[in-house]
């Protein structure tokens, strides 16, 4: 460690030399930069004003390790409206003995370097002199170790450039070292017993802990007693020993920095010449009578030190590398709010790995990319719910615009959405997401989706072949699809692209009380092997073992889907719904797309329902039974797990279709738009029905278990 004069010969020395220091060290700790950070941003703003802070030490407790002038969190001041208060510190921890303070925030890199340092130290210093002639040394006698930091703290980067200085004043001449030995070997045997008691008594009492400077009488019975160093002239007895005691950071042997100021103390107010001082250090919370030093030094008052006015000169800037420079430490990694954000929002998860759930891939999850289509009540709700189980990649669809009437169902959404005929949803949806959580890579795409039974002119043909472009492009990009739409019509599209495409796909709709929760099976032409998936999916490729594929949304169908809203009261265009159903189906279907993330097969497991014997060998996968619906009732309260397997004749997922896609490409899709029976007449659906017509019987324009209006409103 480097000392501030040349160093003297060793420990038990006879002879008179310059009494040497070894220099206090400084420790900040993050939570102190990111307090000031805190204050800087939201109080302090430009202003620069000395800050009143406040540095803790205690006395050495290990032999080869010096403590450190630490500074906290709690250093900083807690009213943050008034930056000139003292930081609220509770008195009596044996651990931390409080040290007043003064900090220079600067706020620019130029400013911090031109601070003038010469004409800051000697302003502490003269506090430090101001505070033994008045007295205030002696009643709080923390403040003979005053302190000062400058700093920068540029909070783009979070990186802070700082430099502690502990003044000390300078006596000239200098004190001179007459002897130290280790006060084991200084004292009588009965004094080392009756000091270390009285020492330990001292530290363990919540009314002296923490007070650092303090004198030991020992009588000639040598019983010894520690008092403050205000009792100095009621207590000195000709036929006692009298030394100065003061918790010693350092553990070299030489004293450390403290007893510089203190001697100035005692030879200015006492005007002593030779004194002994107790450099109290400890071992396992005991004082350590091997470690601490008894040394007696000789004091020759310099000419004027007891002249208020004449302020000693001063030293005590902290060197770094043994230069006298500044120091710079970057927290950029610890003190993001965006990394902090990340970090906290991935609590919860990582702690279900401990036990509950050791195989949750939050690599896959972070990664994996999320196609909503749909920002509606359901829309919302699974963004929110994704973005729980740790997916941070969310593309929001919806051509809308946010109405008075959506906030209060629809999460994502306030008042201010509304204002000026309203935000588009996406958008919107996409902008709140990251108010949330800053780290989401939330996108908002705002287009309509081509319908069949929605027949489209010959002028507005190339809008619609735009959009099937930007939709397959969409869809193409994204590993996991999510129908969160407002009609039945809405969802053919893209349920044929994620067929063609071999996409996870889940379904959820919404009835006035009950609602469907589905994954959708693979398409008709899904490779054992195919990489479904820009990210490393390969889990998700398996062959389904029953040789059948899951169905999907439009499977039970025998009709095609058609404009669902024409000749519809304003109730029935509009979903009405018990406000609970959609966060519940939202939760259910991003529960069910992780389950596909983390079940052996992915997307190609059979679908089990309640108690069903699992389709992974008979071990239960790690989140439980992977269904293929989930259809729930709340006028019952009530919910059943259900499989459908594919039809042939699915107007939507079959290979007929599928085929004729591939094959047609937008001459198929502007058919089937603009055609009412194409789909029918491709898929046989007209043929069974003229069939099934023969035997008389009805057929229902929709066949699905839920109303037209099962979907939720945009």
């Amino acid at each position: 460690m480097a000392h501030e004069e040349k160093s003297r010969s060793g420990c038990g020395s006879s002879c008179s030399t310059i009494l040497q220091f070894v220099p206090f060290n400084s420790l900040a700790d993050e939570g102190f930069w990111h307090r000031l950070s805190s204050l800087k941003l939201n109080k302090y703003g430009i202003d620069d004003s000395p800050i009143p802070i406040t540095g803790f030490y205690a006395p050495c407790s290990h032999s080869q390790v010096s403590n450190h002038l630490r500074l906290l969190a709690e250093s900083l001041p807690t009213d943050e409206n008034d930056q000139s208060s003292m930081p609220a510190i509770s008195r009596g921890n044996r651990n931390r003995c409080p040290v007043p303070g003064t900090l220079y925030n600067t706020n620019t890199l130029e400013a911090f370097h031109a601070l003038d340092k010469k004409s800051l130290l000697k302003e502490e210093a003269n506090k430090i002199w101001e505070d033994i002639h008045t007295g205030r040394a002696v009643e709080d006698s923390a403040v003979l170790s005053r302190f000062l930091i400058i700093s920068f703290a540029d909070l783009k980067k979070w990186s802070f450039h700082y430099w502690f200085a502990f003044p000390a004043l300078v006596l000239d001449p200098p004190a001179t070292l007459v002897e130290s030995k280790r006060a084991s070997e200084w004292f009588t045997s009965e004094e080392v017993k009756s000091v270390s008691v009285a020492c330990n008594d001292w530290r363990n009492s919540s009314l002296t802990a923490d007070v650092p400077f303090f004198f030991i009488s020992i009588a000639s019975n040598s019983d010894a007693t520690i008092r403050h160093l205000k009792d100095w002239e009621a207590c000195q007895a000709d036929n006692q020993k009298v030394l100065f005691g003061f918790y010693d950071p350092c553990h070299e042997k030489d004293p450390g920095w403290p007893l510089r100021n203190f001697l100035a103390l005692i030879s200015s107010r006492w005007n002593l010449k030779s004194v002994h001082f107790l450099c109290y250090r400890e071992s396992r919370g005991f004082m350590d009578m091997e470690s601490s030093l008894v040394i007696e030094a000789l004091i020759t008052a310099p000419q004027g030190l007891n002249d208020r006015q004449l302020v000693p000169n001063a030293v005590g800037w902290e060197k770094n590398k043994n230069k006298y420079i500044s120091r710079c430490i970057n927290l950029a990694k610890s003190m993001d709010p965006t990394r902090l954000a990340i970090s906290a929002a991935d609590l919860n998860l990582k702690l279900m790995r401990w036990r509950a759930l050791p195989s949750l891939n939050l690599d896959e999850l972070s990664s994996v990319k999320c196609l909503l289509i749909g920002a509606g009540t359901l829309g919302c709700q699974v963004a929110r719910m994704l973005m729980a189980w740790g997916v941070r990649k969310i593309t929001l669809l919806d051509n809308g615009r946010v109405a008075m009437s959506n906030p209060l169902r629809q999460s994502l959404y306030t008042l201010d959405d509304c204002l000026d005929g309203g935000d588009f949803k996406a958008l919107a949806a996409a902008k709140s997401l990251k108010r949330i959580f800053p780290a989401v890579e939330a996108k908002g795409e705002v287009m309509a989706i081509p319908m069949p039974g929605h027949p489209v002119t010959s002028q507005e043909e190339k809008s619609v072949v735009d959009d099937c472009s930007r939709l397959y492009d969409l869809v193409d990009s994204h590993d996991a699809v999510f129908l969160l739409t407002d009609t039945r019509e809405s969802r053919w599209l893209p349920t044929l692209l994620c067929a063609s495409a071999n996409k996870i796909t889940i379904t959820a709709a919404l009835g006035f009380d009950s609602f469907l929760v589905m994954r959708h099976g693979p398409g008709p032409f899904s490779s054992a092997h195919a990489n479904t998936s820009s990210v490393d999916m390969e889990n998700l490729a398996q062959t389904d073992k029953g040789g059948k594929r899951l169905g999907c949304y439009f499977c039970n169908d025998v009709v095609a889907p058609t404009d669902s809203t024409a000749n519809r009261t304003l109730d029935q265009q509009c979903t009405v719904t018990r406000p609970g159903l959609a966060p519940i189906a939202s939760s259910l279907a991003v529960e069910l797309f992780v389950s596909v993330l983390h079940h052996p097969e992915g997307m190609f497991a059979e679908g089990d329902i309640t108690n069903s014997a699992s389709s992974s060998g008979g071990s239960e996968p790690p989140l439980g039974i992977l269904p293929h619906q989930i259809r729930g009732s709340l006028f019952h309260f009530s919910q059943m797990t259900l499989v459908g397997h594919s039809s042939n004749s699915c107007t939507a997922c079959c290979s007929t279709v599928v085929s004729e896609y591939r094959k047609k490409g937008i001459e198929f899709l502007l058919q089937a738009i603009n055609l009412p029976t194409y789909l029918e007449d491709l898929t046989g659906l007209t043929e069974l029905k003229e069939s099934a017509n023969s035997f008389k019987l009805d057929w229902d324009d929709e066949t699905d278990d839920f109303d037209d209006d099962d979907c939720v409103e945009i």
